[in-house]
């Protein structure tokens, strides 16, 4: 099977089938899972500084942050996973 990359900011890149959510930022719960992630050393922040504008949770239960739009990604991903199914 062929792995997809869903681009996720400044170079960086997951295999868009490990993807379990893509979520916007802006709620209390997502506060304690990127602290729990940091604290487990399971946070990557790939948003150069930027304002994080979303979050990506991976099956493997690590937490991306990234600068661009969570619609952005979503929109990204729908299109990797339409092109896997043809």
């Amino acid at each position: 099977m062929e792995q997809l990359l869903l681009t996720v900011g400044f170079g960086n890149s997951v295999v868009a089938q490990k993807v379990v959510a893509i979520l916007s930022p802006n709620s209390s719960p997502l506060k304690r899972v990127k602290d729990e992630a940091r604290e487990g050393k399971r946070l990557l922040d790939v948003t150069h500084g930027r304002k994080t504008r979303a979050v990506i949770i991976l099956e493997s239960n690590h937490v991306i942050l990234s600068s661009i739009q969570a619609e952005t990604l979503s929109t990204r991903f729908e299109s990797l996973m339409t092109q896997e199914e043809e």
